[in-house]
């Protein structure tokens, strides 16, 4: 597909105001019907935090770009990737099941895209992260798309092409989370995405003080997870 020209142009006068290193962060959220009420507010709530805190720090600000994708009923990209200046938090809302496989299979596909843009306009880049956040268990399970999704998490992770995250909120199905995660699956104690979001913004900001390549140690998640 020919890309539109005005959004070209854009994307070139995006990365020549702001030529920094970037550290792209896609949060993979569950929205299904389980969400609604109480998880779905903190959630809500819980994002809000994240952008103003990073939102706070002058190089996160510049450096770390987040997209958000959301899985319920449907895989919907709610939020391109953009700066957290730019970035515009969705309105979530809570429907139907959970096509959970699906979700990350386009959000791997959406990171490909987003790097390739940073390589077509010499932007050098940190490992992407990815968060993916969910209630239950894919509805999607016996499809090919998590089969792809679990055996792409696993390739990306080997190639260090990303940094993958799974966290199960109360109800989630932690075994299928582990089929899908290199990393042991973290379990959010009652409702803390507030705390969860906390540590990911401060997390964020140390890697976007770094050098892209360098190793760096991240805070244990106290506080708002367990294994």
């Amino acid at each position: 597909m020919e890309q539109n020209p005005f959004l070209q142009e854009a994307g070139q006068q995006r990365f020549a105001d702001n030529p920094e290193p970037r550290c792209a962060s896609l949060l993979i959220l569950d929205v299904s019907g389980s969400m609604l009420g109480e998880p779905l507010r903190q959630l809500q709530e819980g994002i809000e935090v994240y952008k103003d805190s990073l939102h706070s720090d002058p190089l996160a600000r510049q450096r770390v770009e987040v997209a958000i994708l959301t899985f319920g009923g449907k895989v919907e990209l709610m939020c391109p990737f953009a700066t957290v200046d730019a970035f515009s938090i969705p309105r979530l809302e809570a429907r139907g099941d959970t096509p959970m496989g699906q979700a990350v299979v386009e959000g791997l596909g959406l990171l490909d895209s987003q790097k390739t843009v940073y390589k077509q306009h010499g932007i050098a880049y940190y490992r992407p992260w990815i968060f993916l956040l969910t209630d239950g268990g894919p509805t999607d399970a016996h499809t090919h798309y998590w089969a792809e999704a679990a055996q792409r998490v696993k390739e990306g992770e080997s190639k260090k092409s990303f940094s993958f995250f799974a966290v199960g909120v109360e109800g989630a199905d932690m075994r299928r989370l582990s089929e899908i995660s290199v990393r042991e699956p973290l379990k959010l104690q009652g409702l803390e995405f507030r705390k969860m979001f906390e540590w990911l913004s401060a997390s964020q900001q140390a890697v976007s003080r770094s050098t892209p390549g360098d190793t760096v140690k991240l805070e244990t998640p106290a506080g708002w997870a367990q294994i």
